[in-house]
């Protein structure tokens, strides 16, 4: 029996799988060569790679080379991978209200002083400018882990 066509199921066949929107988080916060996604993640290197292959293969990210020798390569949000930013934010304040017991294991904190989600490019001059500086290279510039681990 096939199951209601709809384009949630849709996105969800790209990105609704845990390391893929692991994976996201981190190049949004700026952690663009696989092995920082990978310590950061927790995935085991094979299922990382098969999902940043498909996040690539679905027009989510851009795998770039930095180096030539040996050939190095990192991951960037294309616009399609940028748009998922406000999903991403929106299921970390669910995580945070309706499942993780106690404070957030993790809190990200810019450079102006606030913490996400209060914080984001949208509301804060200094979150955009950031991101304009960074010639768009991640959303999410100037933020940083203050709390927990990942």
């Amino acid at each position: 029996m096939a199951g209601r066509e709809c384009s949630i199921a849709n996105a969800l066949a790209v990105v609704g799988e845990r390391w893929s929107l692991l994976a996201l988080r981190e190049v949004m916060f700026g952690e663009r060569r696989f092995d920082q996604i990978a310590r950061n993640t927790g995935a085991s290197r094979d299922i990382l790679a098969a999902r940043l292959r498909k996040l690539v293969e679905a027009g989510v990210l851009e795998k770039r080379q930095y180096e030539q020798h040996p050939p190095r390569y990192e991951y960037v949000p294309t616009e399609a991978g940028k748009a998922l930013q406000p999903i991403l934010m929106n299921l970390m304040e669910w995580g945070d209200r309706y499942v993780t017991e106690g404070p957030p294991p993790t809190v990200w904190e810019h450079t102006c002083g606030a913490e996400l989600p209060s914080c984001t490019p949208r509301r804060c001059a200094r979150a955009a400018a950031s991101r304009s500086a960074a010639s768009g290279s991640y959303e999410w510039a100037g933020f940083s882990r203050t709390v927990g681990d990942p």
